[in-house]
């Protein structure tokens, strides 16, 4: 018997290195052990403490669309008990606590390193968790009790607006003590799943649609496949949401001073969003399409610290500085780092038919004057009224073209064209912009090898469309460093400017050089011999 409980220890404690292994691995040991300690009694934590640790209770909630499902403050009633749920099954509750073991072995499988579909699976498995204890029961099924099992089923475009507004505040992840949470529309993203994963899409008007009034069902592996090509960010919400929490309750000041800034953006947030084509809504849904550094600082504009955040980021905005090329080129040039173009436009016949949409354009660069397509990298969005992701397609690069009116002008019988252009080729380009900001013309993706294919609105068809402009926002995704460093550029080249510009009268005026003495020298004796200074 001494001999059965030696080996039941020594294989308990192989798996508690292996977990810790894995927890270094992704650099969250020192964080789980602080966390652990502060919590536990008698070598284990209770679960009420988890479950308020984790707790989404929020007494004042407000939406950007102004109405919310009924159910949906329940589901976040109970999202700390389901989280709870989930990470430790019931086997791991038996003692009436959390052993560290039990701990790391829960926070591992449920927040580790694993393909995006187990990863979204937990998620589904704990928002219906949720939602059935709040009494709304999603159509969701798992082939298994354990955390990883596969799910199936279906999910209306309401449940999928819930599972998305639950990720909006695990990415916000605002502390415990805030009871106010402001949401953003996400009718955008709601309606890119719908056009992508329901049966009869064209049949639906996405055009001013109510997320919560549609009714086609969404199979669970559509879903699957819309949220890893469209939004891969998505499935690293819950995982960031758990680490975040424990940091938080790690942190002895973060239940002082983080408190007050974070309430600050839920507030005067929600009231500035608005304002600017990049809202809320669509900056979160563009971090969740990006893997890669430029994600970080489109997070810092969707969850600002401060109104600084947003002076230093937007570049340009027609509706402030002017439309126009020129306007434009005065406020971007200079800027050597990620920029992110949007343009708001309407087209149609007449005003009955007219329809408004968002499209933009992210690029890996600054925009140069050059008379050819340029760039390193970069993406197509349609963000309004569904969002897609159109990114390289690696057959050609002709990523974006910025070209101005030539300082010197001379006949050319094949000038270039004068504009914003991204994918396509010369005159036949994706988008292009016209110089006076007035037009914007989408033309079908069969003529760009750059960019991949689909529609940039809904119901392009096949002809180029030409837009009347109503805003055009430039946002600067480089950080600080690099808006420094055009500031300081444009500081020289307002220098060199007012140089060129002012006359030196000392020289300009010396009478001994000037052209009227020679003049009158000239005339009082003409037939003076003068040498000639060589």
């Amino acid at each position: 018997m001494g001999a059965s409980s030696s080996k039941n220890g020594e294989i308990q404690s192989n798996e508690v290195r292996d977990l810790e292994a894995q927890a270094v691995s992704n650099g969250v040991l020192s964080i789980l052990r602080t966390f652990f300690s502060k919590l536990s009694d008698a070598d284990s934590v209770s679960l009420s403490s988890l479950q308020q640790c984790f707790s989404l209770n929020y007494a004042n909630i407000s939406c950007e669309t102004g109405s919310l499902p009924e159910c949906f403050p329940g589901v976040l009633e109970h999202m700390g008990a389901a989280i709870t749920d989930t990470l430790f099954p019931s086997n791991c509750q038996e003692g009436g606590g959390i052993t560290w073991v039990d701990f790391l072995r829960g926070y591992v499988r449920c927040c580790g390193r694993m393909p995006a579909s187990s990863l979204l699976n937990i998620l589904f498995r704990v928002l219906a968790l949720a939602a059935q204890r709040a009494g709304s029961a999603m159509k969701l099924e798992f082939d298994s009790e354990e955390f990883d099992g596969k799910a199936s089923g279906s999910i209306s475009p309401q449940d999928l607006g819930i599972i998305l507004w639950v990720c909006w505040i695990m990415s916000s992840n605002p502390p415990r003590e805030s009871q106010d949470v402001s949401l953003p529309d996400v009718s955008h993203l709601v309606l890119s799943a719908v056009e992508s994963c329901a049966d009869n899409a064209s049949a639906i008007d996405l055009w001013g649609s109510d997320i919560l009034s549609l009714e086609p069902e969404l199979t669970v592996g559509k879903i699957h496949t819309w949220a890893i090509r469209t939004v891969p960010n998505l499935t690293d919400c819950f995982s960031h949401f758990i680490t975040s929490r424990m940091k938080q309750d790690s942190s002895s000041e973060s239940n002082g001073a983080g408190t007050s800034s974070t309430l600050a953006e839920n507030g005067s947030d929600a009231t500035r969003s608005e304002s600017y084509l990049l809202t809320r809504g669509r900056a979160w849904a563009l971090f969740l399409s990006q893997r890669s550094s430029i994600s970080d600082h489109i997070l810092k504009i969707c969850f600002p610290c401060n109104d600084d955040v947003i002076e230093e980021s937007l570049l340009y905005r027609s509706r402030v500085h002017g439309k126009g090329l020129n306007r434009f080129w005065l406020n971007v040039d200079g800027y050597h780092g990620p920029v992110l173009v949007l343009v708001s436009a309407t087209s149609g016949e007449s005003s009955e038919n007219s329809r408004k949409w968002i499209i933009g354009a992210l690029t890996h660069q600054g925009f140069e004057n050059r008379d050819v397509f340029y760039g390193s990298g970069g993406c197509l969005y349609s963000i309004d009224p569904t969002f897609h992701v159109f990114s390289a397609a690696g057959s050609e690069q002709n990523y974006m073209y910025s070209h101005l009116h030539p300082a010197m002008r001379a006949y050319d019988p094949h000038p270039k064209p004068v504009g914003i252009a991204f994918g396509g080729s010369a005159g036949n380009e994706r988008v292009f912009i016209d110089d006076d900001f007035a037009k914007v013309t989408v033309r079908h993706h069969a003529l760009d090898k750059t960019y991949q294919h689909g529609s940039l609105f809904p119901n392009q068809g096949y002809l180029p469309v030409e837009a009347s402009v109503l805003d055009v926002e430039v946002w600067g995704l480089g950080g600080k460093a690099t808006k420094e460093v055009q500031i300081s550029y444009q500081k020289r080249e307002d220098l060199f400017t007012a140089q060129r510009r002012t006359i030196d009268l000392k020289t300009f005026t010396n009478w001994e050089d000037s052209p009227e003495k020679m003049m009158m020298d000239m005339m009082s004796n003409p037939n003076t011999v003068r040498r000639e200074d060589r």
